[in-house]
């Protein structure tokens, strides 16, 4: 009698799960965390928040703290002047993740992912044709996840360049939404409780969301890229 092996999932699968699980353990522990200890935070150096941003960039790099968030946080201790760290922090992250992927055994995964799923190397053709266009527009949306859209994004085998220029600048409205919601809010409980409260953040939320879809389902529908 035959017997059936369970399907293993693959480590990028496990990885991709766990990305995005933790995240939401981590802000909810760093939530309760920053609401009490504000005083602290507030009477920190800017030497230490330069300390602290490198932790934070490796921490982000492994989706335990989503940049978003963090931004809403520098952005209620600091205001604009977080901005610098913050673009120094998604850098780091993104460069950090794409150079993770090679661990991952990234060419064996799409060269069996082809095999089985012919399918995937049209997409990938298509994808290699325009990399900035879908990268950029992926990191616009507020609701993909950081940490898994650039493992995916170095798993396709999309080059390091354009992974890093897409990424930041599709990142770039998203922190200074944050940025500029955290240097506004009045209470950091309610701020991180109630991220997108607001109707003109809620109106930039939405636009961004609506401009990410129309860019990414442009990819799948533009016969212009199509390999012949």
């Amino acid at each position: 009698m035959e017997t059936s092996t369970p399907k293993r999932f693959s480590l990028p699968v496990v990885v991709s799960i766990l990305m995005t699980i933790v995240p939401l353990v981590t802000t909810s522990i760093l939530t309760a965390w920053a609401i009490n200890h504000e005083k602290i935070l507030r009477e920190l150096p800017i030497e230490w928040w330069l300390g602290v941003t490198f932790i934070l960039t490796l921490a982000s790099s492994t989706a335990l703290t989503p940049p978003t968030f963090l931004a809403l946080v520098y952005g209620y201790f600091l205001g604009w002047s977080s901005l610098p760290m913050l673009f120094v922090l998604n850098i780091g992250a993104i460069s950090i993740i794409y150079v993770s992927a090679h661990f991952l055994h990234a060419a064996s995964v799409r060269n069996y992912l082809i095999q089985v799923y012919p399918q995937v190397g049209s997409l990938l053709r298509r994808f290699y044709k325009n990399e900035l266009r879908l990268i950029f527009f992926a990191k616009l949306s507020p609701v993909l996840p950081f940490a898994i859209t650039n493992l995916f994004f170095a798993m396709a085998g999309a080059r390091f360049k354009q992974v890093l220029t897409g990424g930041t600048l599709g990142m770039i409205p998203r922190t200074l939404l944050a940025v500029w919601a955290g240097k506004e809010a009045q209470d950091i409980r309610y701020l991180l409780e109630h991220p997108n409260e607001g109707l003109a953040t809620k109106i930039v939320l939405i636009a961004l969301i609506i401009i990410s879809t129309v860019g990414i389902g442009y990819f799948f529908k533009d016969k212009s890229m199509v390999e012949s």
